[in-house]
Order: structure tokens, then sequence, then C-alpha cells
């Protein structure tokens, strides 16, 4: 899978597994990173999830149209920032894990399983790990959820949030757009136009825009193309 997953582990109780202690740091110049914009935001009865598609290895662009939205369970999906390599590898634990919830209990998981699971994982290997993650979703006993896992493993709750290299460029545009309440189609359109905004201004952020909108019937994703994309101050 990853470096990390050459390190067997077991589960102790509840917690979270730890990777070896000898897994290599991810610090390596030439390391393929997500540098990227990602975001999620709450709406009534679910969420929406948005990110770019630019993938780099250093100052060369590895993908331009890679998938940072990753599905987690039918109605959990996780936004990646950080190392490729270590976010693939934390997304597939994830999965695994909520696969054995399901399996074991017959229902699907609480978002907040989910998102309490790549905390400890974030946490437990925060000095071998480069992960930012937003894990959002619906559930039948909470609606839509949105998390934010930051790198070092904290999980706060938030109506919308924000990540990667690009979010800071939109602090001050998701703060001042930013209503409770929106309806879906609102919320799709702000995530659109919060990481057109970074894209244009993140040399990291790029390529297209990818958009998934999660509700109790499911996912219903939107790509958005370059010559699609909001312009702003910029058009002509």
């Amino acid at each position: 899978m990853s470096r990390l997953a050459s390190n067997s582990f077991v589960a102790a109780g509840p917690e979270a597994p730890c990777f070896g202690l000898d897994a290599t740091p991810a610090t390596g110049a030439d390391e393929v990173k997500t540098g990227t914009t990602i975001m999620a935001v709450e709406f009534d009865g679910g969420v929406v999830v948005g990110a770019d598609s630019r993938t780099s290895t250093g100052g060369y662009v590895a993908n331009r149209v890679s998938n940072k939205i990753t599905p987690v369970t039918e109605h959990i999906y996780c936004c990646r920032s950080g190392s490729a390599a270590d976010t693939q590898a934390i997304s597939d634990y994830v999965r695994y894990y909520m696969d054995m919830y399901e399996n074991t209990s017959g229902e699907e998981p609480e978002v907040k399983v989910a998102a309490h699971l790549f905390r400890s994982l974030c946490y437990n290997n925060k000095d071998n790990l480069m992960a930012g993650i937003i894990c959002a979703g619906w559930d039948k006993r909470n609606g839509g959820s949105v998390y934010s896992i930051p790198i070092g493993g904290a999980v706060v709750k938030q109506p919308f949030t924000i990540g990667g290299s690009g979010s800071g460029f939109i602090y001050g545009y998701c703060d001042a757009n930013y209503r409770a309440n929106m309806t879906r189609d609102e919320c799709a359109q702000f995530v659109k136009n919060a990481i057109s905004l970074a894209m244009s201004r993140d040399g990291s952020s790029g390529g297209v825009i990818r958009i998934a909108v999660i509700d109790k019937d499911g996912v219903h994703r939107e790509v958005v193309y370059g010559n699609q994309l909001p312009q702003f101050h910029d058009s002509y």
C-alpha cells in the first residue's frame, strides 16, 4: 500500500492502530504531495465536498486530474491534503475498519465514528505522517456532518471547513460569504467559487474542481472543467 503499510500492527481495544516507530518520516523533497484546496459545507440534509485536482512532486505537476475525494462508506467521504501516499494509506485503513463496523453492527457508521478514527490514526502516527483530512457525509442519526482533521491529529466539527495549501488565500472570502442554512445548490456554488479563487492564487492548486453532494440518497458527483470555472475580477 505505502511505506507505512509494511509494518504490521495489532489494534488494542478501542485504540486506533499505530504504525511502527521505524516508519520513514514523510520528509522527502521529491515526495508526491496533494498541495491542494479542499472544502466541505453542511446543508439541511447532507454535505457538499469539493477539491481541486493538482498533484505535485516538488515544483513538477505530477497529475493534473487526480481525485482527492475518497469514499470511506457509501455515505461518508474524505478530502485529502498533504502526502498522497500517507492520505491514501490512512483512507484505506479507515475504509477497512468501517467495513468491519458495518458487518458486525449491521448498520452504517455515523460520520463522527469515521472522523474520530481518522483523528486516532493521524495523532498516533503524527511523527511519521503528513496528512490533513476533511471527513464529511450523511448518517441517519445526525444528518450531514463535517469534521476537520488537520495535520497532527485533532478533530473539530464545523458547519464548513477548508484545508490544503490554497485555503490560506480564501479564509476571508469564506468567512464573508458563508451563511447558515444555505440550500444544496447554494452550498455547491459556494464551494465552486471558493476553490476557483484558491486555484487562481495558489501554485499548488489547479486543474479541475471535483464536487460531491452526499445525502440520504447517496452521492452525486460533478466535475467543473477549466473553461467552466467561476470568474471574478480577472474575467475578460
